[in-house]
């Protein structure tokens, strides 16, 4: 009977990876987008952008997401006076991203103040411009310095995709809940999906301990260099 589930619970962890994968991407490319609107001179647009992540670390993780998935139609079709319906996924995503975000973009915003001043003095010098300048020279720094506070927000993410099941995306915590009200058997499959989190939480760490030791490394040798 425990195998006759298991490949179902095979898919629900694919998905569960791909919301997380999804949400992460999603959200760092907001968090940089944050960071940049928060240091503009545009006083009105970085003021804006402030009370926005405030907002999003204040409320509860499941409320931001029952606003995406159905408060967020309901905004549109005021706007288009067309109905739209949102995936469930993508709803989850959306969420989940813009948590991250705007947790991440304080440890972003962090790493970049952690940067010497000596190093945007000096692409200026070259005659660099001051978007070259962040990409190519700032940006690498960033990550070293920011990766300890964003894998621990990656952890985070990855356990709060439990949320999206109450929304309908089938994922490891929707799967184990329908299994049960078959099988009669709630400790065998949330303590299974619980060795399924667990699993997922060591792989991360090796894989940003790989990290750590790359940017490391990249670090190091650019010192050599200069």
């Amino acid at each position: 009977m425990f195998f006759d589930y298991l490949p179902l619970m095979y898919s629900a962890t694919l998905m569960t990876l791909g919301l997380a994968v999804t949400s992460l991407l999603f959200g760092l490319v907001l968090a940089i987008i944050f960071v940049v609107a928060e240091t503009t001179k545009w006083r009105l647009f970085n003021q804006s952008v402030s009370v926005l992540i405030s907002l999003m670390r204040g409320l509860p993780e499941i409320l931001v997401v029952f606003l995406i998935y159905f408060g967020l139609p309901e905004v549109l079709e005021k706007l288009t006076g067309n109905y739209i319906e949102l995936n469930a996924f993508i709803s989850g995503v959306l969420a989940l991203g813009i948590i991250f975000a705007a947790y991440a973009s304080q440890t972003l915003r962090g790493a970049i103040k952690a940067i010497p001043r000596g190093q945007w003095e000096s692409g200026a010098a070259l005659g660099l411009s001051r978007g070259y300048t962040f990409i190519h020279i700032i940006m690498p720094q960033v990550w070293r310095h920011a990766l300890p506070g964003l894998s621990n927000q990656w952890l985070v993410l990855l356990k709060d995709t439990a949320l999206v099941s109450l929304i309908g995306v089938n994922d490891l915590t929707r799967q184990a809940q329908l299994i049960t009200t078959t099988t009669h058997e709630p400790f065998t499959w949330y303590a299974f999906i619980g060795f399924v989190y667990l699993a997922i939480t060591l792989l991360s760490q090796v894989v940003i301990r790989k990290l750590e030791l790359y940017f490391t490394r990249f670090e190091r040798t650019k010192q050599l260099k200069g």
